[in-house]
């Protein structure tokens, strides 16, 4: 039989850090960590469940994914606009 392990509280792991902050032996070899490019964006609540909705009905594996999809389907849509509104312009 597994025997189960202690949780301890919040402070007693503020103690024991703060007892081994200086023992560079209590430590692993630091990690670095790089910025990802990605970002972002808050939806209101309604718009968001909207978005899960049809995320689903279209299948996609995730509502970031089905997002992703519209968006740039949205803004090649309006870069296509803007380059004819410029050509026109140009005329």
């Amino acid at each position: 039989m597994r025997k189960r392990a202690r949780t301890i509280s919040e402070e007693e792991v503020d103690r024991i850090v703060t007892a081994q902050a200086n023992d560079d032996s209590a430590w692993e070899k630091s990690v670095r960590v790089r910025k990802s490019n990605s970002s972002a964006v808050s939806l209101p609540a309604e718009l968001a469940s909207r978005a899960a909705f049809f995320a689903r009905l279209h299948r996609e594996t995730s509502v970031q994914e089905w997002l992703k999809r519209i968006i740039e389907e949205r803004i090649n849509i309006e870069e296509a606009v803007f380059a004819e509104s410029k050509r026109d312009l140009a005329r």
